[in-house]
């Protein structure tokens, strides 16, 4: 079994509130996603003022099967329909593995 990574990026916008994100978003997440396999969530916030990126959040699942049931859960609605509450920002997603 091989773990996947799901990493959601969060670019432009006028206002991303790090410490909701932080404390809020990534436990509902983890929450939402606990029976799809989530393992683990972190954020990671770019140094460079001029990045286009305003935050990372990288999610570790047991495997790319439960990521990809997480995606399609009913759950996901309640994960998304939490962004605007720190964010304007446009989210991308990328599936990869870990290295």
């Amino acid at each position: 079994m091989t773990q996947a990574i799901l990493t959601a990026t969060c670019s432009g916008g006028t206002y991303f509130d790090r410490d909701y994100y932080v404390d809020v978003h990534l436990p509902l997440a983890m929450a939402c996603w606990q029976r799809y396999g989530v393992e683990s969530a972190a954020a990671f916030f770019p140094r460079d003022a001029d990045a286009a990126e305003v935050s990372v959040g990288i999610y570790r699942f047991r495997d790319e099967q439960g990521l990809y049931a997480a995606l399609a859960s009913p759950e996901m609605e309640a994960v998304m329909a939490d962004v605007p509450r720190f964010t304007d920002a446009a989210v991308s997603r990328t599936v990869g593995k870990p290295l």
